[in-house]
Formats: structure tokens, C-alpha cells, sequence
């Protein structure tokens, strides 16, 4: 019985090391590609934040990812990628209705203790700058690392209901937000001036916003329609 006992374990010590290997060997394979995070026609690859089952209150339409603006609230119809990632780029073609208001998180930490992605995950914001019924500060507006880092004058924000194009370069703390081909906005996150602008604004009370080297994409359903399409990230 000890002997068969220590024959299994080494074989299951060696199943455990080859798929090590074989997860190490694909992420050094992905490193520096352009991956798609969603295929144009299934939620494959997403689920719902803190949930699982079937995504409801999302839709599929001609190759794009739509939020149905179910949530109440800002929080409860957002998704998740299920992979987690550190260091990338992320690229992706929005657009929102009149009066729309959505965003892109990333570093996201899912657990019993969070309620929303945006407890943990820094924004890319993407809101009707011009037609949203209340009055926006700058770092409510399109493009901004939400509630934290506002766009320069570089950025041009295309019509209620027209495909814009975004970005986020995440590199060992140092981020860009880039929007129709213009990088709006560039920090470098968790030194002293970030820190200090976390702890004196809205984050203050969140203890781990924008804490997490590694955690998921999320994309936010905060009320409204929003249209996501051709989403790709590589691995830096």
C-alpha cells in the first residue's frame, strides 16, 4: 500500500511540474501578442463580477459586446475577464447613447469583501461629456484615470454614438491612456504623488484601490448602453 501510495504521488508531483511548465512555456509564448479578449460572438473568456453562471443583461450585436444598462447603480451588471493580468497594453473600439456613462477597469480583485470592480481596479472612464445630466468635473470625463488623473488638451472625444478607439499601457507602474490615437494622460502609479492624491480624494477610504500588481479587466455596467468591440491585450 506505501509503495503504490508513493508511486501515485510521484506521478501526480510529475502531472503538477509538466502543467507548470506547459502554463510558464504559454505565458512566454503570449508574451508580446495581441490577444483577443473577446471573439465577436460569445461571452467566452468573461463572467460576471463576484458571480457565476451565464452573464445576464449583456447582449451580443454585430460583433460587439453591449452593456444593457440594466444596473441601478454603479455596480452589479459589471463582467470580468477570467485571466488575470500584471504588466500590458489593452486596446479597444467604444461608443456610448446620449446621456451614457461606462468605464474599463483593470486590477481587478474579486472576493467576499468587494462589492464593485472599481473598489480595487482604476477606471478608463467613458461617459456623454457633453450630454450627461449633471454638471462633470474634469476627472469624470472620458479618459480620465477616474477620480484621480484628468486628459490634457490632446484629447478629442468623437459624437454620442460614434466608435472611438482606446488604450491603457500598464508597464511597471507607469500608465498611459491613450483615446483616438492621442495619449491624454500618463502617471506613474503607487509612488509618492499618486499615493497622496489616493489618500486626500475619493479613493481615501478604499484601502486597496489600485493596490493589486495583477488582477482582471472589467468593464462596467453603471446604468446605461455601452458598445464594446475588437478588444485585444498583450502581455508586456
Amino acid at each position: 500500500m506505501k509503495k503504490y501510495f508513493l508511486k501515485s504521488a510521484g506521478i501526480l508531483l510529475l502531472v503538477i511540474a509538466s502543467v507548470s511548465f506547459i502554463t510558464s512555456d504559454k505565458t512566454k509564448t503570449d508574451r508580446g501578442k495581441w490577444i483577443p479578449l473577446f471573439d465577436g460572438k460569445s461571452f467566452k473568456g468573461w463572467h460576471g463580477y463576484n458571480k457565476t453562471g451565464a452573464i445576464e443583461n449583456w447582449a451580443i450585436e454585430d460583433g460587439a459586446m453591449v452593456c444593457l444598462g440594466a444596473a441601478p447603480d454603479a455596480h452589479g451588471g459589471d463582467i470580468v475577464t477570467d485571466i488575470a493580468y500584471g504588466n500590458f497594453e489593452i486596446k479597444w473600439e467604444w461608443k456610448i447613447t446620449k446621456e451614457g456613462n461606462s468605464g474599463l477597469m483593470y486590477h481587478v480583485v474579486e472576493g467576499e469583501k468587494y462589492h464593485a470592480p472599481y473598489e480595487t481596479g482604476p477606471e478608463y472612464q467613458m461617459i456623454d461629456d457633453i450630454g450627461f445630466p449633471q454638471k462633470l468635473e474634469e476627472w469624470q470625463k472620458t479618459g480620465a484615470d477616474y477620480a484621480m488623473t484628468v486628459p490634457n488638451d490632446k484629447k478629442k472625444l468623437k459624437l454620442v454614438g460614434e466608435w472611438n478607439t482606446s488604450k491603457i499601457v500598464f508597464n511597471k507602474g507607469h500608465v498611459e491612456h491613450w483615446l483616438n490615437g492621442e495619449k491624454i494622460v500618463e502617471f506613474q502609479a503607487w509612488d509618492a504623488k499618486w499615493l497622496k492624491e489616493k489618500q486626500e480624494g475619493k479613493w481615501k477610504d478604499y484601502h486597496d484601490y489600485g493596490m493589486a500588481k495583477k488582477g482582471l479587466v472589467a468593464l462596467q455596467d453603471h446604468g446605461h448602453k455601452a458598445y464594446f468591440k475588437n478588444m485585444m491585450i498583450k502581455i508586456l
